[in-house]
């Protein structure tokens, strides 16, 4: 589905059932496409608007990411690195389309969260910092820190909830750890919860998820 003043993103778009239900953006992981969070989206904030765009940076044979991953020669379970640049203006171009999205939506009044999974919630990540003020409250699965400079933002006590699990050899605790840190140091409220669990989103996680979001 193509919107007819942004077409930058191929995304799929679920209107808000009440009159004061957020928009909450989803954002796949590596591979996937506009559809995949969309239950959990539903899970996570019933009710609420569903704006889900697809990843615009092709890798190997077509494979959906929200940008790039540089391979290295360094050792271990995840040998790649990131462009601080091309992060920075992936992350515009998807902060400038959810805006224009809202507008032509007419949720511009609604609040605005995020979640996303491993590279969606990396570029969440990212974004919260490159584009502050743009995110209400933001829950990320398997997020790992991409960028080796963050920009020093002021996230205004923005409300983050990380989840990971305690095997992923990709978002390790460590990974989860440092960008808490990184969060923390620019002013959010920061939240993180470790699972049972590899490189996915598990039950417990999103019911933990949930309930840390409507607490009062």
């Amino acid at each position: 589905m193509e919107s007819p003043s942004n077409t930058q993103f191929v995304h799929a778009w679920e209107p808000p059932e009440t009159e004061d239900a957020p928009v909450l953006l989803t954002l796949h992981g590596t591979g996937g496409d506009e559809r995949d969070l969309l239950e959990l989206g539903r899970m996570l904030v019933p009710g609420a608007g569903l704006l889900a765009p697809r990843g615009n940076v092709l890798e190997d044979d077509g494979i959906p990411r929200f940008f790039r991953r540089i391979p290295t020669d360094t050792p271990g379970p995840y040998p790649f690195t990131f462009d601080d640049s091309e992060v920075a203006e992936q992350a515009a171009d998807l902060a400038d389309w959810t805006t224009g999205m809202r507008a032509d939506y007419a949720v511009t009044d609604r609040r605005l969260l995020v979640t996303g999974f491993s590279n969606g919630a990396n570029m969440a990540a990212a974004m919260l910092m490159l584009q502050p003020g743009l995110f209400d409250a933001a829950v990320l699965f398997a997020p790992m820190p991409v960028l080796s400079e963050p920009p020093d933002a002021d996230l205004h006590a923005t409300p983050v909830w990380l989840g990971g699990g305690r095997r992923d050899p990709i978002a390790t605790p460590g990974h989860i750890e440092r960008l808490a840190d990184q969060l923390e140091q620019r002013g959010a409220i920061v939240e993180t919860e470790l699972f049972m669990a590899g490189h996915e989103i598990t039950r417990d996680a999103v019911d933990t998820a949930r309930t840390w979001l409507y607490e009062p």
